[in-house]
């Protein structure tokens, strides 16, 4: 019984499962999730540990980024197992002492979360039991506003993320929503777009005889069309 609970406090969610629930201590007050972040997107991701080098150099680019999230309705909430003060002790630390890649003086703003007894880490599977059984990986959920997880990319802990990439990816989320597509390996707004498949053969025989005027079709199968970045960027950036 009890090895079957331990296996359970491992599970991860998946996409399109709703974000699970909790309640926890930040460095910005306590905060409900997801529920006082609904309307909006919310990146929620871990880190091994405070005060460590590529959770600084992280912790940093993130920071510098939260207006460029917040203006695509995107908020940030950061997570280890490290206690409250030792999450203060090593903002301040950051903001007072540290300079990478010409940033210095950084403040966080967003919440980092307080999870000593690993309750959110082991809800969420960040705790990845043979790269580290008591830290949390690099996980990334990215949450969409009605509390739905839309998508999850894990890193191990020698591994910084991409920041330009998890940016991207909120865009394209938002880009298939509103209009109603697929994004095609390293899309960018502005890019061409892929359109679903043909549902049937009428379809299919009308696309490939150039009968539906907008879209370029290499096969039936597959399709893209033209969606101008001023477009994209008017519906969901706040600031262009």
């Amino acid at each position: 019984m009890e090895q079957i609970q331990e296996q359970q406090a491992f599970i991860m969610p998946r996409i399109g499962d709703p974000a699970p629930e909790f309640k926890a201590v930040t460095t910005q007050g306590e905060i409900n999730f997801p529920a006082d972040f609904k309307g909006s997107w919310v990146i929620l991701f871990s880190h091994p540990a405070d005060f460590t080098p590529v959770c600084t150099s992280e912790f940093m680019t993130f920071a510098t980024m939260e207006e460029k999230f917040a203006n695509a309705n995107c908020k940030l909430v950061g997570l280890s197992i490290d206690g409250l003060y030792s999450h203060i002790a090593w903002l301040r630390t950051i903001k007072e002492k540290i300079e990478y890649k010409g940033m210095k003086n950084v403040e966080v703003n967003f919440p980092l979360i307080e999870d000593i007894k690993m309750d959110v880490a082991k809800k969420y599977g960040m705790i990845q039991p043979n790269e580290d059984s008591t830290k949390a990986v690099r996980a990334v959920f990215f949450i969409a506003p009605k509390g739905f997880i839309r998508t999850i990319i894990y890193y191990p802990l020698s591994l910084g993320r991409n920041f330009e990439e998890l940016y991207r990816v909120v865009i394209a989320l938002q880009a298939a929503d509103e209009f109603k597509i697929a994004t095609p390996a390293d899309w960018q707004p502005g890019d061409d777009v892929i359109i679903s498949p043909a549902g049937s053969c009428g379809t299919a025989k009308n696309r490939m005889e150039g009968k539906e005027k907008d879209l370029d079709c290499k096969d039936w199968f597959f399709c893209t069309k033209k969606l101008d970045k001023d477009t994209v960027l008017k519906k969901i950036l706040k600031k262009v």
